[in-house]
């Protein structure tokens, strides 16, 4: 009989042994932390947050001789378009302007550390693709993102997203040069002044919120996200890698073909998604452009074709969705 009861002492004592380690298990599971995860602080490691400083144009003239073709400030950026007017790509029977969805671009921007971040994107033929990436890599300069911003078209192209950070923006100037020299890139052509364009622009701006812009024959409507954005230990500029675009192309008559991309956060992209569909546009892709970025940013880029006026409310309610102003400068 004593037999008995300890054997049952010692089966109770293992029964509840086992389920204080099964709930053990289950905690991180229970709790959203994978098993082994543990809490995290700021520890010496952590690094403090740099703010970007205004520069001028002056400033940024080796850069520019490094590419081999000017740029323009836009606030805390120098920027440099490289459109695509070599290229004569269609897509659902239009053909695409390269202010529409052609133009590669590259940003600058420098920092309280005495750093420079570079960001961009350029826009490569298919069968520029794989050297493009492989001069990238030998020259120091990250891929972030490889992805389509059109459907179905031709001749196949690709967006590759570019990033480095360092202090010498001339070298990066010079790979990015190099890599641009491998594609059918054309040079710079002297700017000319913006005619009208051919749509109801003030009826877009006033659907859009935003009192949009020319470029060349597109008219495009800005915004950004209205939280501070970071990459890694540094503040992005607003305009910077966290954009609201809405371009539209005048097809006559009113109507335009537009191709865009909204900024979310996870929460938002449903919603925002849900948005655009209700309004007659056709969704393209969802991704990432950056790896370290916070809050974490989420694109969609879309497509769409009718009236312009029509378009631009249907993609203004999609953008209501999202946490974001117009860009500054651009308020309607």
């Amino acid at each position: 009989m004593a037999d008995d009861q300890q054997q049952d002492s010692r089966s109770r004592h293992t029964a509840s042994r086992r389920r204080v380690l099964a709930a053990a298990a289950l905690a991180p599971a229970l709790t959203g932390s994978p098993a082994g995860a543990r809490a995290l602080s700021a520890g010496p490691e952590a690094r403090a947050l740099v703010e970007p400083v205004m520069t001028k144009l002056a400033d940024w003239a080796d850069v520019g001789e490094a590419l081999g073709r000017p740029g323009d400030m836009r606030r805390f950026m120098y920027h440099t378009g490289l459109p695509r007017r070599d290229l004569t790509v269609f897509s659902r029977g239009i053909r695409i302007d390269p202010a529409l969805a052609l133009g590669s671009h590259v940003s600058f921007v420098r920092y309280a550390d005495h750093s420079t971040l570079l960001m961009g994107d350029a826009v490569v033929k298919e069968g520029e693709l794989q050297h493009f990436i492989d001069v990238l890599q030998e020259r120091g300069i990250m891929q972030t993102a490889i992805h389509k911003h059109l459907l179905a078209h031709e001749p196949d192209v690709w967006w590759v997203h570019l990033h480095a950070h360092g202090h010498d923006p001339v070298t990066v100037a010079r790979g990015l040069r190099a890599a641009f020299d491998c594609t059918g890139t054309p040079p710079a052509e002297p700017t000319t002044p913006s005619r009208p364009v051919d749509l109801d622009t003030a009826a877009i701006d006033a659907a859009m919120g935003v009192t949009g812009a020319a470029d060349g024959k597109i008219y495009k409507s800005t915004y950004v996200r209205r939280e501070t954005v970071t990459d890694g230990h540094v503040i992005l500029p607003p305009g910077l890698g966290s954009t609201t675009s809405v371009n539209f192309q005048p097809l006559g008559g009113g109507g335009a073909a537009l191709s865009g991309d909204l900024v979310m956060i996870a929460k938002e992209v449903q919603p925002a998604l849900a948005a655009l569909r209700r309004g007659g546009v056709e969704l393209v892709e969802v991704h990432h452009h950056s790896l370290t970025d916070e809050p974490r940013l989420f694109f969609v880029h879309y497509w769409a074709v009718g009236n312009a006026v029509r378009l631009a409310q249907a993609i203004r309610r999609a953008v209501d969705t999202t946490n974001v102003v117009p860009m500054p400068g651009e308020a309607g």
